[in-house]
């Protein structure tokens, strides 16, 4: 049960704010809906439109739509986020990740040997706080995870942890099919 009242996008004239209107509306058009937690998250239009900022500009990054996926499904697995988990297995299905993919995804693994060093890279980074040692740094490198790679990669750590940290602070009703983290 949601702790945050959810505007829809039908409700929204009445409940919030022009620019909250506004951000929801962006959402509706870039993902087709507003899912409950952006909704949630305009409560605080800063927030949410921060969030939305860094989720843009790192869509222009360098890393793969597929693997910033498999990022957010990694971070919301470790962040132990039910919503995200789910929200993002949906998405890695939509985007052509199998079910065994899907699964090795969340135990910080991929066929790949670059996209395994930046899962594994990325699971390190969150279990030590960002502490990694310098031998994770070099095995990185030597996967072919270049520097501009590993600041994408805690900058994604940064935006999905903000997601995944609200879900857990607003709980907003799940509106994908559940994949529990």
């Amino acid at each position: 049960m949601s702790s945050t009242p959810i505007p829809t996008t039908a409700s929204a004239v009445e409940h919030t704010t022009p620019d909250n209107e506004e951000l929801l509306a962006r959402v509706a058009q870039q993902l087709g809906r507003v899912p409950n937690l952006y909704a949630a998250l305009a409560s605080g239009p800063a927030a949410l439109e921060g969030y939305l900022a860094m989720r843009d500009h790192l869509t222009r990054g360098v890393l793969r739509p597929r693997l910033r996926e498999q990022l957010a499904l990694l971070i919301a697995q470790e962040n132990e986020c039910t919503y995200c988990v789910s929200a993002h297995s949906f998405r890695g299905g939509l985007i052509g990740l199998t079910e065994e993919q899907l699964r090795a995804t969340r135990d910080g693994h991929d066929a790949d040997p670059h996209a395994d060093a930046v899962l594994g890279l990325a699971r390190t980074i969150m279990r030590t706080r960002g502490r990694v040692t310098d031998a994770d740094r070099a095995a990185a490198h030597a996967a072919g995870v270049t520097d501009a790679e590993q600041a994408e990669i805690v900058a994604h750590i940064a935006l999905n942890t903000l997601s995944n940290y609200y879900n857990h602070l607003a709980r907003p009703e799940l509106d994908f099919p559940e994949a529990r983290a």
